[in-house]
């Protein structure tokens, strides 16, 4: 597993990763999540030793990274998809580094089959499309058969194919009882691949919880309803507490109320129900509320 508790980095006056504790368990997806310019990449950088953190700790296994005799038989971490010699054949590339962890010939053929890349192994890496290069990049944290792996927006130039590769190979990656670490943007994605969410915003933890929670915790969904009069029933709505707006196809979108509710006040005025669907919040919308004064830029509509 992988454990951070009081990390912090500063970088001159600015602190990007401020007093930061969590735990990544194995067996599961842990997604990592945060505005730009939370800290989650400093932070990733700090448990595989790239940055020093001012104060606090960063373990795997209960070991700091620099302690790891062979890394990569350890951990394997995603965080850079250009990081690769061009010249190099994806083939050479991760026969280098695995004589370099002193790793058999073997396990290059085993994870360019995994990664789908066996078709492409002899071919240089500076002609790869960046989706390309994550799948090298992939392969190589496989090389060693690591217990805990890192991603950093690992679905980053890939196609929808490919985004659903990735998430796939998570979610059988925790199922071999790893534990694994992910960052992405895509919430559509995470709300498929992760059982555990990591939410930072600048450099402070907001949420460590599960998918489900997060979502439960920060409100219910707006209610489509459906009636035979929408306007009349709109006004009762409101006239009730709730929050009411025009819908597709004649519906109404209705908030502030549960769908309980309104059957109720439905029956009470004699309303006859075409529709009544709970629309649960999606992670998207949690984590927009969840970050909204953690968001360094934000733009404003046209």
């Amino acid at each position: 597993m992988i454990e951070v508790r009081g990390l912090t980095k500063r970088y001159g006056p600015q602190t990007v990763v401020d007093d930061l504790s969590f735990t990544v368990e194995a067996g599961q997806v842990t997604g990592f999540l945060g505005p730009n310019g939370a800290g989650k990449s400093t932070t990733m950088r700090m448990i595989i030793g790239l940055a020093a953190p001012d104060r606090g700790t960063a373990t795997i296994g209960g070991r700091n990274y620099r302690d790891l005799a062979v890394p990569l038989v350890e951990v394997g971490a995603l965080l850079d998809a250009g990081a690769v010699h061009g010249g190099r054949t994806a083939y050479d590339h991760l026969h280098a580094l695995a004589v370099s962890n002193g790793l058999p010939r073997k396990r290059v053929d085993a994870v360019l089959a995994r990664t789908g890349m066996e078709g492409v192994a002899g071919k240089r890496a500076g002609g790869f499309s960046l989706g390309m290069r994550q799948r090298l990049g992939i392969a190589a944290t496989l090389l060693g058969e690591p217990r805990v792996l890192i991603f950093d927006e690992p679905v980053n130039g890939l196609d929808p194919e490919g985004i659903r590769w990735v998430r796939d190979l998570m979610r059988s990656l925790a199922a071999e009882g790893r534990a694994v670490l992910v960052s992405s943007h895509l919430m559509s994605e995470m709300a498929q691949t992760a059982d555990h969410l990591i939410v930072i915003g600048r450099g402070r933890l907001i949420a460590d919880t599960a998918v489900s929670e997060l979502t439960r915790t920060n409100g219910e969904g707006a209610v489509v309803v459906r009636v035979s009069d929408r306007a009349r029933f709109a006004q009762q709505l409101s006239a009730a507490g709730a929050t009411v707006r025009d819908g597709l196809e004649s519906s109404l979108v209705v908030s502030g109320m549960s769908a309980a509710d309104i059957g109720q006040l439905a029956a009470y005025h004699g309303v006859a129900l075409s529709e009544l669907t709970p629309q649960r919040v999606s992670l998207e919308e949690a984590f927009m509320e969840l970050t909204r004064d953690s968001i360094e830029f934000s733009g404003v509509a046209a």
